[in-house]
Order: C-alpha cells, then sequence, then structure tokens
C-alpha cells in the first residue's frame, strides 16, 4: 500500500513570482524534514482574444490580446507533523495562488 501523497498546485500569471514561491515553499518543508518531489514545470496555458477595434467602418482591424497562466506541481512524499504547521504559516505574494490536495 502507498504512502499517502500531497500534492500542492502553484498558478500564476508570472513565472519569476511563480518559481520564487515554488522555491521559497520547497525550502519550507524540507527544513521540517519532509521529502519533496519538484516543481515540475506545467504546460503554460495560453488564451488569446481578438477584439474588434472600431464597431462601425475598420471591422478588420483587430487587436489581439493573450493571458498566460505558468503552473508549478509540488509533491510532498513523505511528510512530518511540522510539515503541515509550516504550509499553513507560508506568506505568498500576490498573484500566486495555491492548492493542496492529498
Amino acid at each position: 500500500m502507498s504512502k499517502p501523497q500531497v500534492r500542492i498546485k502553484l498558478m500564476g500569471f508570472d513565472h519569476k513570482i511563480l518559481d520564487q514561491s515554488a522555491l521559497q515553499i520547497v525550502e519550507a518543508l524540507e527544513r521540517t524534514g519532509a521529502v519533496v518531489a519538484g516543481p515540475v514545470p506545467v504546460p503554460t496555458r495560453i488564451k488569446k482574444y481578438s477584439v474588434i477595434r472600431s464597431a462601425f467602418i475598420d471591422k478588420d482591424s483587430q487587436e489581439q490580446f493573450e493571458v498566460r497562466t505558468h503552473k508549478r506541481l509540488i509533491d510532498i512524499v513523505e511528510m512530518t507533523s511540522k510539515t503541515v504547521d509550516s504550509l499553513a504559516n507560508i506568506n505568498l505574494p500576490s498573484g500566486v495562488s495555491i492548492d493542496i490536495k492529498s
């Protein structure tokens, strides 16, 4: 029977802040004695939007926008009792979304 594994999923629009947050989480978990795998980069999701610039005559003129969502996965293979406390006390910068599943 395999041990329970916890997966942390980080998402954000700025990859530099996301990488710093992932490094901060991994360092905090390793200080508690947990065995960590990751951060693993997941392919970036790109959403593209085209918007018509003018509503009447110049309909061929369009502006294009895109939103890039970067993701990282961190797996905690072996946990200790201090690991849960350290996860609750981590301060992440704004713009980084965290999702923890067991």
